[in-house]
């Protein structure tokens, strides 16, 4: 259970690892998914307590509720909170099966005339005339992709996700991120670099990427600390094998990792990229964003600990 006092937690020791600061942080003030996905992936936990855990968000319509996604209140399924289910089962291997063909019938009841998730926050079936939203579909698509999950309502959405990204012109950094999940992922694999090669020419020609970070760029929480609109390098390349690395030099992600150990704080956790409005959610989403760096470090050979 997620500490409730409001108080501040006392700092780990700065002399301990990083991994060992966090693991302090997440014991403290995590909700029980995130525990458990903390021990899944850094302790040799299995899977299945974490989809003990996850099985709480559920609802009865297939969909997922009760803020998955702290940013997200109430009970009623919402296609975030779906994503966000997804992205857990397959982080621990399970992202198949009968429950991820509960949440494509729970897809299917909620997309748009054109195939896609809706952009808001829709708790039941849209009007007509919605349109689909990259950003609520793209990272679905690359999930399901990436598992080999075969859905009907996975067609005309991935339809949908090669029209919307091959047709980016102005775009923002959650939509070049939520690109990036399906491309990663997608089946036909010359037409997935071919489209992020033009992204990541975007991405440099509109500055959305902090290629010389400082020490403005670590507590990336506080107001104005990273420029509005843009990410750092490892924001796009969470591992290596994204075709987002292809985007920066050696120096430019070296530069980028190392702000990212940087920005760990006293109390062993990580700041939110995109805080979500109300202190409390903001607790709630941050041992999920120190996962996320932790992750990250990880998969770049650079976890002290």
């Amino acid at each position: 259970m997620a500490a409730t006092d409001a108080s501040p937690l006392p700092p780990a020791s700065p002399a301990r690892s990083p991994l060992a600061r966090a693991e302090h942080f997440v014991w403290l003030t995590a909700r029980v998914l995130e525990q458990r996905l903390f021990a899944h992936h850094f302790r040799g936990q299995g899977a299945d307590p974490v989809e003990t855990a996850l099985d709480a968000y559920r609802n009865e319509d297939g969909g997922y509720g009760h803020a998955l996604e702290p940013g997200l209140r109430g009970p009623a399924s919402r296609p975030r909170h779906a994503a966000r289910a997804l992205a857990v089962l397959d982080a621990v291997g399970r992202c198949g099966g009968q429950r991820v063909e509960r949440v494509c019938r729970y897809l299917t009841s909620v997309s748009t005339a054109d195939g896609a998730l809706p952009a808001g926050e829709h708790t039941g079936r849209v009007a007509p005339g919605s349109l689909g939203d990259l950003l609520a579909t793209a990272p679905v698509v690359g999930l399901l992709h990436r598992n080999e999950v075969w859905h009907a309502w996975l067609f005309r959405a991935t339809d949908f996700c090669w029209e919307a990204v091959e047709s980016t012109e102005a775009t923002h950094p959650r939509e070049v991120e939520a690109a990036l999940a399906f491309l990663d992922s997608a089946p036909d694999r010359p037409r997935a670099r071919a489209a992020a090669d033009r992204l990541g020419r975007l991405v440099r020609v509109r500055r959305l990427a902090v290629l010389e970070p400082d020490g403005r760029h670590t507590r990336r929480a506080l107001p104005g600390r990273v420029p509005a609109g843009r990410r750092l390098p490892h924001d796009y390349a969470r591992t290596p094998r994204s075709l987002a690395r292809a985007w920066f030099t050696d120096a430019e992600m070296a530069r980028s990792l190392d702000a990212l150990v940087a920005a760990q704080q006293e109390d062993g956790g990580w700041p939110l990229t995109d805080p979500l409005g109300t202190a409390s959610a903001d607790r709630e989403a941050r041992p999920a964003a120190t996962l996320d760096a932790l992750l990250t470090l990880r998969a770049h050979g650079r976890l002290v600990g």
